[in-house]
């Protein structure tokens, strides 16, 4: 019982920082997971559950609040949901030490991704916010590409990491797309539904999810997104990119102290 509520204050972390921050919240999960003794690849398949049922909850109130667009989110979902399937099938074939270290790697080129972006002209952020620019850039074959790269990178991190993808389709949408990060946020999130549902039902197949262990997560989780993106809209871009930035470097920090004593 004293696990089981740990587990369910957790989730309900997780939810929060998937709603703020749109990164599913497997960041959190799996290394919670981690902690309480379970395989990485049961911390993987576990935490892929329950980002199913946290990002749905948070996706939810974004489209009730009127942020969803449902266009972007199918052209990055399709990618996604394919490379989540497929990596989910091969991450047991990667020792677990490999798997810690390049999760660390990726936390950190992620907090670069973020910076670069903020280097950016002014000009080209103003023109992302332009409807009639977006649309024009969204009929380009290179916003194509780059919504099929950053759709099919996260589905490769929703697979083999247990993570949402959030981690790196939110700085490529800001790099790439030339969002906002609180829209690219938004967008990531609806995105996770799809990548974290194919990616769950692969591990489902592996037999490597904990069912009852997911739910719990997934319970708190769905309270945690329902609060956070009540309040997002309303913080500053320069608060949520530094929240993004510091949550990635500690985690990192904690991934690299695993993978060191694995």
């Amino acid at each position: 019982m004293e696990n089981w509520l740990l587990l369910l204050i957790s989730g309900l972390i997780a939810g929060i920082l998937a709603g703020l921050l749109g990164i599913g919240g497997g960041t959190v999960l799996v290394p919670i997971l981690l902690t309480f003794g379970y395989t990485l690849l049961q911390a993987t398949a576990t935490s892929s559950l329950a980002i199913v049922i946290t990002a749905t909850s948070g996706t939810i109130q974004n489209w009730r609040m009127g942020y969803i667009d449902f266009k972007k989110v199918i052209f990055l979902a399709l990618p996604a949901a394919c490379t989540a399937y497929f990596s989910a099938g091969i991450a047991k074939f990667i020792p677990e030490r490999n798997r810690l270290v390049a999760f660390g790697i990726l936390l950190l080129f992620t907090i670069y991704l973020v910076e670069l972006r903020k280097k950016l002209s002014k000009k080209q952020e103003e023109a992302a916010e332009n409807e009639q620019n977006q649309q024009n850039q969204e009929s380009t074959i290179a916003s194509i590409a780059s919504r099929i790269i950053t759709g099919g990178l996260a589905g490769m991190l929703a697979g083999i990491f247990g993570v949402g993808g959030g981690v790196i389709m939110v700085p490529l949408q800001m790099l790439l797309l030339a969002e906002p990060i609180k829209k690219a946020i938004q967008t990531s999130l609806g995105v996770i539904v799809i990548s974290s549902i194919s990616s769950a039902y692969r591990h489902a197949i592996e037999g490597n999810i904990l069912l009852i262990e997911g739910l719990i997560l997934g319970f708190g989780g769905l309270f945690g997104a329902q609060l956070s993106t009540r309040y997002l809209p309303k913080l500053p871009d320069q608060v949520v990119s530094l929240i993004f930035r510091i949550g990635l470097a500690i985690l990192a920090v904690y991934i690299f102290w695993r993978a060191f004593n694995t």
